[in-house]
């Protein structure tokens, strides 16, 4: 069994109860003061209590002489007599009081370039604090290179852990002189994410107690502030660094940049070199330039550790060492937000994200492989002023084991569907003119790039009938819409119609569709382009169509503009197009656009000199010139890589359209192409459906 045991400030054994000499070791074992600034901090100390000592200013006396200008420091007998019998004063009875569970706890800390100081008082009845206790150390030398947000930290908690039987599960109110504080330890608001490790880990001890935090001048804050410039002489030689940072530090060291040459950038850095200045002796009340201002606004989550500044738990990197860690970053090429969120994990600079993002829009192997970018703006075609002024046309097939001639008219939604046994321009133009023969010539045909719509033929047959001829961009066929959409009404209302031949079928289909009333018009086809109603039992009237047509255009824009993206693209400038060539390993090829041919559709003249027609949703912009890449050679390959393509030219009424040079390559490919032979399956076949 123990002979004594000390119990909130007192020595109970068998004699009696007795006060603990600890609670006055800090201001007993008080190093004399060496300089004016810690002669000033002990005499606040002094003048915190002086209300309680008698005769203080006469038993001063030697020391206020120190104090006096030009007088030269020097510490003789009679100032350390005076030293001694105040510190005396500071251990009377008329100073200290005991530990009254019912009175208010008031922990006063502060925080020296060298030591730690902590005194607990009790609020009186007159309103006056009385000292408990008295408590210091001086730092390691791992903890005086804290910053002064740390140190200050560093002293509250090392009061609340000194002084841990009188203050847990007791209301307490803290008080500091840095203001930082408050907002990091506020016991109603949450740790910012952002701050040092260390300051999330006292953070959390701190959520062990009851406490207040209130912030008081350093000039009233003398008890703490004095016991802070005469701290005690402590053992501890070393500080023990959080796990986390050691991991983070040991891991820059095997990147390309390690931790070492961090620190020397750092220190040879004009601005980083000032910000660790100021994390280790104070932060100025205002930002010094602009340049400190991205630091300065994030004062609060910076710290050191080995010369290395931290955000939060993020190294600092310098100037000469951002491109190499960029290009470890992007060692695995990565998307932006994936480089991002890496980044973010381990580093960080004024404008690391806009670096990170040149880092992958410059990469030209991240550029050659990317996905198609964001779909343009919907740009709907203009709505004819009378039927049969303007039809888009198109092939469906092979479909029940025959191909499909589709013709419909932009204004009234009719459609002809001719079956055919040859997809040639001969073939076509025939079918053409069969449905010319009912319905008169049109103005304008719109019709994809297949081989039967650019050959010579076509082009003269168009061209001598007075007709405007338009190809939509290749690979595209959003821009012929209105054909690809009654390509799907046919496929759909073809396979719902199981009775009859394939004949019976089209014309059952067609029969029903014309007399139907379309939800883009509000009128049946018949009735738009014929002026009456076909001999039906539908009979449905929708006045008002052009406004009708307008408006559904208008909410099919709506819809598909939600997800677009509005992008330029000027004449002359660089671009990538998308690359459909069959077998090839290469999705974009770099030109430069020509001219411009429609709202969304531009001609790219390639780097061996042919001319292409994309969609702007098939183009991107590129922002380099690929001919001084170190990819060079990605960028001249031959044409076996790319699909041939022609463009015809087409002069309209109003505006005369500048010629495209034609290459040897182009002329050839101009020439009217005839298939050498029709294929047909052998008879033998004919009961099995072929795919």
């Amino acid at each position: 069994m123990a002979e004594e045991v000390v119990y909130l400030g007192f020595k109970i054994n068998k004699h009696g109860i007795y006060p603990v000499e600890s609670k006055v070791e800090a201001i007993d074992k008080a190093p004399s003061p060496t300089n004016v600034t810690e002669l000033k901090a002990y005499l606040g100390m002094l003048n915190y209590y002086n209300r309680f000592l008698a005769n203080l200013s006469h038993l001063l006396k030697p020391l206020h002489v120190l104090l006096q200008k030009d007088t030269k420091w020097s510490w003789g007998k009679e100032q350390e007599k005076a030293f001694i019998e105040s510190k005396q004063l500071l251990k009377s009875a008329s100073v200290l009081v005991h530990f009254d569970p019912k009175k208010k706890l008031i922990l006063a800390c502060d925080a020296s370039p060298y030591g730690l100081g902590a005194v607990l008082s009790h609020k009186m009845d007159d309103g006056s604090d009385k000292p408990i206790a008295y408590t210091s150390r001086t730092l390691t030398s791992a903890e005086k290179n804290y910053s002064v947000l740390e140190k200050e930290s560093l002293a509250i908690i090392f009061g609340i852990k000194k002084f841990h039987q009188y203050l847990y599960g007791h209301p307490v109110t803290i008080i500091t002189d840095h203001k930082p504080l408050i907002g990091l330890f506020r016991e109603d608001k949450p740790i910012p994410t952002m701050a040092a490790s260390r300051i999330q880990r006292w953070a959390l001890t701190l959520a062990a107690y009851e406490y207040t935090i209130v912030y008081k001048e350093g000039s009233l804050n003398g008890n703490a502030d004095g016991l802070s410039r005469l701290p005690l002489k402590t053992n501890i030689e070393k500080t023990p660094t959080p796990g986390d940072t050691i991991l983070l530090i040991e891991h820059l060291a095997t990147t390309p940049v390690d931790a070492k040459q961090i620190q020397k950038w750092t220190r040879k850095d004009t601005i980083l070199s000032m910000v660790l200045r100021y994390i280790l002796n104070g932060w100025p009340s205002k930002c010094p330039n602009e340049e400190i201002r991205p630091y300065h606004s994030r004062k609060n989550e910076l710290s050191s550790q080995d010369g290395c500044i931290l955000w939060g738990g993020r190294v600092i990197i310098p100037q000469p060492g951002r491109e190499a860690m960029l290009n470890e970053l992007h060692q695995g090429h990565p998307g932006i937000t994936r480089m991002k969120s890496l980044a973010r994990s381990y580093i960080w600079w004024p404008g690391m994200d806009n670096d990170l993002e040149l880092t992958v829009v410059n990469c030209y192997s991240c550029q050659e492989n990317r996905k198609l970018p964001a779909e343009a703006p919907l740009h709907p075609w203009e709505y004819p002023s009378h039927p049969w002024s303007r039809i888009h046309i198109d092939f469906a097939g092979p479909f029940m084991n025959k191909s499909f001639l589709i013709m419909v008219d932009a204004y009234s939604k009719w459609i002809d569907i001719h079956v055919m046994n040859s997809t040639t321009s001969e073939a076509t133009i025939a079918k053409l003119e069969q449905t010319f023969a009912t319905h008169g010539l049109c103005d304008l045909i719109i019709s994809d790039n297949g081989a039967a719509f650019t050959s010579k033929e076509f082009a003269d047959y168009v061209k001598s009938n007075g007709i405007e001829h338009r190809t939509s961009a290749p690979w595209h066929p959003a821009s012929n819409g209105c054909a690809e959409r009654a390509v799907q009404s046919f496929k759909e209302g073809m396979k719902k119609i199981k009775e009859g031949t394939v004949q019976e079928k089209l014309n059952r289909f067609l029969f029903n569709y014309r007399i139907t009333p379309q939800t883009t018009t509000g009128l049946a086809p018949s009735e738009l382009l014929m002026k009456r109603k076909l001999k039906s039992r539908l009979d449905l009237v929708f006045p008002n169509i052009e406004k009708r047509v307008q408006e559904r255009q208008q909410k099919q824009k709506h819809y598909h503009d939600k997800k677009s993206v509005n992008r330029q693209i000027n004449v002359g400038q660089g671009v990538f197009a998308r690359n459909f060539a069959i077998g090839s390993k290469i999705k974009w090829i770099p030109g430069e656009v020509i001219k411009q041919s429609g709202p969304l559709s531009f001609h790219i003249k390639l780097q061996d000199g042919r001319v292409i027609r994309r969609h702007i949703d098939h183009i991107r912009v590129r922002n380099f010139d690929c001919t001084n890449n170190e990819n060079e050679e990605k960028c001249d390959n031959d044409s076996d890589l790319f699909e041939p393509e022609i463009t015809i030219p087409i002069s309209t009424p109003e505006t005369e359209q500048p010629q495209i040079e034609k290459t040897s390559n182009m002329t050839e490919q101009m020439e009217p192409r005839y298939p050498k032979r029709i294929r047909k399956e052998p008879s033998h076949l004919k009961d099995f459906v072929l795919k």
